[in-house]
C-alpha cells in the first residue's frame, strides 16, 4: 500500500471500530432489562453452564453449585411481586468434581393476578411448588431468576443466576423464538446487575399461517387467530391489492379458532397486467396480514421458498400465479392472467 493511501486505510480501520463498538452497545441495551426496585441487598450467583428457552417455551437450566458446599435439595426459583414459582433442581455430580443442578420445565401464559390460581405454600403467599405437567404458569412481566439451596441440617441458602452471554449469531435460526403455540414470548434477559431475568409477554393480536396449498385450480390457506378480540364471525378474508387498495372478499370457514378459505382468484386478475395483494383477515377497522410469525426462522422469504403456478379457473381461463413469503413473513400473490382472462379486479367486492 502506497503513503498516500495509508492514512485513508487507518481512518477506515477506526470508523469500523467505532461502529462495531455502538452495534454491541445496541445490543446490551436491547437484551438488558430495566433495574427492579431499590432495597434490594446484593445476593451472590450461580454460574449457569447453560440457561435458554428453547423452542419458544422449554426452560432449560443447568447451573454450577457452589464449590465445597454440601448440598441436599435445591430448587430454582422465579419471582415476581409477591409471587414465586420453585422448580425442584437434580443434583448431578461430575466427574471432575463439580456439581450441575438441572432442570427442565414447560413455560405457559396466564392472566391470573398475583397471589390467586393454585400456588399454594405455606407461610409465603403465592408460592408454587412442583409445577405438574402443565409447566410453570407465568403472568406477563419481568421474572428475577434464583435459586434456594437447602443443607443436610435444614440452612437454606437463596443466590441470583448470573446471566448468560449475549446471543451473537446471525444465521437463518434466530436466538430467541415465541411460543408456537400460544404466541406468548419467554425471553432470558440480563439485569443492569448481571443477573438472569426471565421477560414473559403477552402475544399480540394477529393471524398465524398455518399451511397454504397450492392445486391446479386454487390456493387454499389455513391458519388461526392468535389472542382473538372478537367472535369468529366478526373476521371476514380479504384480498387487498398494493397500490391500487382494491378489496377482495373470501367465504371463510372456521373450526374453533383456526380458520381456512380459497383465494379468491377469478377476482384478482386483470388482464394481462401482474398485480401483487396481501392476504389479511379484516376485523372491524382493524386489518391483520396472515404470516408465519410464531417461527425461529430469520429471513423467512429466503427459507420459504415456493413456486410459480399456472392455475385454471372455473370459466377455462389461465392464470400465472406466486403465494409466496414477504421478508416480514406475510403472505402475498402475485397474479397475472393470459390472454382472455376475465377483467374482474378493477372494483371493490
Amino acid at each position: 500500500m502506497s503513503d498516500a493511501l495509508l492514512p485513508y486505510a487507518v481512518g477506515a480501520a477506526k470508523r469500523a471500530r467505532r461502529v462495531a463498538v455502538r452495534m454491541r452497545r445496541r445490543v446490551e441495551r436491547l437484551h438488558t432489562a430495566p433495574a427492579f426496585g431499590g432495597g434490594i441487598p446484593p445476593r451472590p450467583a450461580l454460574r449457569p453452564l447453560h440457561l435458554s428457552v428453547l423452542g419458544g417455551r422449554t426452560l432449560n437450566a443447568a447451573l454450577f453449585a457452589p464449590p465445597g458446599t454440601d448440598l441436599a435439595s435445591a430448587q430454582l426459583e422465579l419471582a415476581r411481586g409477591g409471587r414465586v414459582h420453585r422448580l425442584p433442581l437434580e443434583l448431578e455430580p461430575q466427574p471432575d468434581g463439580t456439581l450441575l443442578l438441572t432442570a427442565t420445565t414447560a413455560l405457559r401464559l396466564t392472566d391470573a393476578p398475583a397471589g390467586t390460581g393454585t400456588d399454594t405454600g405455606p407461610g409465603r403467599a403465592g408460592l408454587g411448588l412442583t409445577p405438574g405437567r402443565a409447566g410453570l404458569a407465568l403472568t406477563p412481566g419481568l421474572w428475577r431468576v434464583g435459586t434456594v439451596l437447602t443443607r443436610p441440617d435444614g440452612q437454606e441458602q437463596r443466590t441470583g443466576v448470573a446471566a448468560v452471554p449475549l446471543p451473537a449469531t446471525d444465521g437463518p435460526i434466530a436466538p430467541v423464538s415465541p411460543d408456537p403455540a400460544g404466541g406468548a414470548h419467554f425471553r432470558l434477559m440480563r439485569s443492569v446487575d448481571g443477573f438472569a431475568v426471565l421477560k414473559v409477554r403477552a402475544p399480540a393480536h394477529q393471524a398465524e399461517l398455518d399451511t397454504f396449498a397450492l392445486r391446479w385450480d386454487r390456493i387454499s390457506v389455513r391458519g388461526r387467530v392468535v389472542a382473538p378480540q372478537a367472535p369468529p364471525a366478526a373476521y371476514t378474508a380479504q384480498a387487498v391489492r398494493r397500490g391500487g387498495g382494491a378489496v377482495v372478499q373470501a367465504p371463510l370457514e372456521w373450526d374453533g379458532d383456526a380458520f381456512a378459505f380459497d383465494l379468491p382468484l377469478a377476482g384478482m386478475v386483470s388482464g394481462r397486467k401482474a398485480l401483487r395483494w396481501d392476504i389479511q383477515l379484516q376485523q372491524g377497522r382493524t386489518g391483520l396480514k396472515i404470516g408465519r410469525r410464531l417461527t425461529d426462522l430469520r429471513r423467512r422469504n429466503q427459507v420459504i421458498r415456493t413456486s410459480f403456478r399456472i392455475i385454471a379457473l372455473e370459466d377455462g381461463s389461465l392464470l400465472r400465479v406466486h403465494a409466496y413469503i414477504t421478508s416480514a413473513g406475510a403472505l402475498a400473490v402475485s397474479c397475472v392472467g393470459f390472454e382472455g382472462a376475465p377483467d374482474g379486479a378493477e372494483g371493490r367486492v
